[in-house]
């Protein structure tokens, strides 16, 4: 196998993309960090975090990838089982930022994020059926929904009095809800609605996170800097 990225290898270029664009996300934002308000840096500091597991992973991959013509299944997994659930927690740690919560939320969407993920690696990779692992990862997809559209989070969000927040919650659930979607949807038509080629599937699993993770990003981002700009001129 080649040991270089060939200028006609699509799927490696994408793997390459998404690990320099992780990289470079996960600069930005640990060094932005120091500009927000103190209240945002936990927040800042998980993002950038999320972003380097990703640029880790992916950069992993793409070696593997140029090497062997392959991307083993469990790695895209482990980066989605640490930096999804990083991402779904960051829902309680923005509110944290502004309102009081409950312990219990974050331990909620942190089990109903690894419900999600763990449910559909198990069914993709053989360890239990297809089928159930679908139901399960849907399962734990819809709880985290229904937990930001009606649950605790969502009435914090609503009772927080902070534009700010009030924006970056509403874009990043609709990220979850649209966005996210392409993994169940990814998962049922490879593993129980006929297949795909698996160079498709890679392509767009790969862009899927490089949206969903950087608009992800930067949603938080503008909110952070909007809410400290409006607490600076106070």
């Amino acid at each position: 196998m080649n040991s270089t990225l060939l200028p006609t290898d699509i799927v490696g270029g994408t793997f390459w993309l998404l690990s320099m664009a992780m990289f470079g996300a996960s600069i930005f934002f640990l060094i932005e960090r120091n500009k927000a308000d103190s209240r945002w840096h936990t927040t800042m500091t998980l993002l950038g975090v999320a972003m380097l597991i990703s640029a880790i992973f992916y950069h992993y991959i793409k070696t593997m990838w140029v090497d062997t013509g392959s991307a083993p299944i469990i790695l895209r997994y482990l980066d989605w089982v640490l930096s999804h659930t990083i991402q779904i927690v960051l829902f309680y740690v923005i509110l944290t930022a502004v309102t009081k919560v409950s312990s219990a939320l974050f331990w909620r969407l942190l089990i109903g994020t690894q419900v999600m993920v763990i449910g559909e690696f198990l069914g993709a990779a053989g360890y239990m059926s297809v089928t159930l692992g679908f139901i399960i990862g849907i399962v734990g997809w819809l709880y985290i929904l229904g937990e930001v559209y009606a649950g605790e989070a969502a009435r914090a969000n609503i009772s927080s009095d902070n534009e700010a927040t009030h924006t970056a919650f509403n874009g990043l659930r609709l990220i979850i809800s649209i966005g996210w979607a392409i993994y169940p949807l990814g998962y049922f038509i490879n593993n129980l609605g006929g297949g795909i080629d698996i160079n498709s599937l890679n392509i767009i699993y790969n862009l899927s996170d490089l949206l969903n993770k950087l608009i992800f990003g930067f949603v938080i981002y503008v909110a952070v800097m909007n809410d400290t700009k409006t607490r600076t001129s106070k």
